[in-house]
């Protein structure tokens, strides 16, 4: 039966993809959050980073401690923005990384491309919390579109693209054949 599966390119395919997101899911969502600081540990690294562009640009900055899974920073004079566990980007990296595991292709391209890419969805992450702290300080009634619709596709339209760059140019394999 797996030799059936493996001949079809693109059920193994979302085999493959389902089985690996269900196990990054699990570990997640029941391990790391349930059992462990990681999550706050990793949006405090967030925030550090923010901070530091921020004060090279010459913003004074706030951060709160954790509260209820949630983290807030933003420019002083502002109320900030939220930074919990959905906002950090694990998802969207893991959804990344996923894709590209899974997706036919050479093995040394992976082991460039998956770090490259999860750097480059880290960084658009970094990007989107400082333009909503800057939307948060400048134009507050502005902050939850742009959080909710704006970000939301440019931070999913990237990883798409990314993939779609996995597929058609890096792996080994360009379409996934029936």
């Amino acid at each position: 039966m797996l030799n059936k599966l493996k001949s079809n390119t693109f059920q193994f395919f979302i085999l493959k993809a389902g089985l690996l997101y269900g196990l990054c899911y699990v570990t997640y969502e029941f391990v790391i959050k349930q059992y462990t600081k990681g999550d706050q540990l990793f949006v405090r690294q967030i925030i550090n980073l923010c901070q530091w562009i921020f004060n090279i640009i010459g913003y004074k900055t706030f951060a709160s401690k954790e509260v209820n899974d949630v983290q807030v920073f933003g420019i002083d004079g502002s109320n900030g923005v939220w930074i919990g566990g959905p906002c950090n980007g694990v998802t969207l990296m893991f959804l990344f990384a996923i894709f590209v595991i899974a997706y036919p292709g050479n093995v040394k391209n992976k082991l460039w491309y998956l770090p490259l890419g999860i750097l480059t969805v880290f960084s658009i992450n970094i990007l989107r919390i400082i333009a909503l702290a800057l939307i948060a300080y400048y134009a507050p009634q502005y902050l939850d579109f742009n959080h909710t619709y704006t970000f939301t596709f440019i931070a999913y339209s990237a990883v798409f693209g990314l993939w779609m760059l996995w597929a058609n140019k890096f792996s080994a394999k360009t379409s996934i054949e029936n």
